[in-house]
């Protein structure tokens, strides 16, 4: 039977209640969901007949001896063999895959750009995303690469997966529908999803126009980290991780779907929709996640912790305690800490980071650094306060004080990030951002004590 076009009108297994509506809550656990009764085999993966006449089907997102394996099993209108024909490059000039070094672009520098304008034309997910800095190496699976995306249009019988990598999506400014092979997810600001390597989708406008933030993770799979000390509490929980409902769609229309493998576009033509999962089992799924309930942990005497005390996510490494990606968020906190600078020190870092604004503003930079904008501080190049962020926090009162109306984020990595043309040449740089610690002053005198 045809089904509407409509993703709204995708057959979706029982919502449940509360505010998990659409959604099961919890990360990495072993889930089990079916959208018609009795499609999900029990006992077993792999049943002689699977009911409804579906086709069983697992999807890896590790190696098969990974400690955990994670797997998830699939019940099939059809087997993905069928999602996939013969393939022809495309062009999507400015989607970029490390490496991507530009000779005529200087990457080495400290670079911060205001938001990438909307235009006129109509983008989709695929067309209107944009690269602004890539790391490591897609073919050997490390690494990572940072975009903009900008999306007024829907998705129209038109599919998409990366065989190359996970994306987590930080969105600035309008709402979108991932229509995934496992289910829904509605995504907005104040909310991130992280899309596996391999999952199918197709991306909707549920109010534009859109514009957000990609960290496209080439490496080993986000996360939660370690908390060491701090225990089982705060931070980002698990609890408050979303996986969606299955959902699906029997629709028979011609169809393309496009695939990101090895830095390079491919698409192939069928006749129906790749959204055909009935019911699934396991712990490889797309997750969406509420960024203001992230418990952000500090100083409560003295001193400025390191930015790691904020990470969300972090995605390892072959070196223990050094990531391939940490995606870290500076959200609204209170400062107490006594006799302390309380921004961020001035310091070189051996990641490279790359900050992005959602709103509100940074207590580093309080002029210049401005929602849906980004900034690049590569590895071992100084960065800190500017000026009026230096002279405000050395000379406050240093009572209790509410960081209200921030939130910004940072995806740090371990190699450098190189710029693309795009960044270098067409969005726009803020050509005066290294200025922005011209008027320090020097204040040595050789008193002691003085202050």
């Amino acid at each position: 039977m045809n089904r509407p076009a409509d993703p709204h009108k995708m057959i979706q297994a029982p919502s449940l209640a509360g505010p998990n509506e659409g959604y099961m809550p919890g990360f990495a656990n072993d889930f089990e969901t079916e959208a018609l009764p009795g499609a999900l085999p029990q006992g077993m993966n792999s049943p002689q007949k699977c009911n409804y006449g579906l086709y069983g089907e697992q999807l890896s997102g590790t190696a098969f001896t990974a400690d955990p394996p994670e797997r998830t099993w699939t019940y099939r209108i059809r087997p993905s063999v069928k999602h996939s024909h013969r393939y022809q490059k495309i062009d999507l000039p400015h989607w970029k895959s490390a490496p991507c070094v530009d000779p005529d672009v200087i990457s080495l520098g400290q670079y911060r750009w205001d938001p990438v304008p909307h235009s006129d034309e109509g983008l989709t997910w695929l067309t209107g995303m944009r690269t602004m800095t890539t790391a490591g190496d897609v073919n050997t699976q490390v690494g990572m690469a940072s975009h903009i995306y900008l999306v007024t249009e829907a998705m129209v019988d038109s599919y998409f997966f990366s065989a190359d990598s996970e994306l987590l999506v930080v969105p600035q400014e309008g709402r979108l529908r991932f229509a995934t092979e496992l289910g829904i997810i509605d995504l907005a600001p104040q909310e991130i999803a992280i899309i596996p390597r391999g999952l199918v989708y197709r991306v909707e406008v549920l109010e534009g126009p859109c514009r957000g933030f990609v960290c496209e993770n080439y490496g080993q799979k986000f996360e939660l980290p370690g908390r060491g000390p701090i225990g089982a509490n705060c931070m980002a929980n698990p609890r408050d991780f979303k996986a969606p409902v299955a959902a699906f769609e029997d629709r028979e229309t011609p169809s393309t779907v496009t695939i990101k493998w090895c830095g390079q576009f491919h698409e192939t033509k069928i006749g129906h929709s790749p959204l055909d999962v009935v019911a699934w089992h396991g712990n490889y799924a797309p997750y969406k996640y509420d960024l203001t309930t992230y418990c952000p942990v500090g100083a409560i005497l003295f001193d400025h912790p390191d930015p790691s005390i904020f990470t969300v996510l972090t995605a390892p490494s072959g070196v223990p305690g050094t990531a391939n990606i940490d995606f870290v968020l500076f959200r609204e906190r209170w400062m107490v800490a006594e006799n302390t600078f309380r921004p961020p020190w001035y310091h070189k870092n051996i990641m490279s980071e790359l900050m992005g604004n959602i709103y509100g503003q940074y207590d580093a930079k309080p002029q210049g650094f401005v929602p849906g904008g980004m900034s690049l501080h590569n590895m071992m190049l100084p960065h800190g306060p500017d000026k009026s962020a230096f002279e405000g926090a050395s000379n406050s009162n240093l009572g209790p004080e509410k960081l209200d109306n921030t939130m910004s984020f940072m995806f740090e990595t371990r190699f450098p990030q190189h710029l693309t043309a795009f960044a270098a040449k067409d969005a726009p740089l803020q050509d005066d951002y290294i200025d922005c610690w011209s008027d320090i002053e020097k204040k040595f005198d050789g008193t002691p004590g003085l202050k």
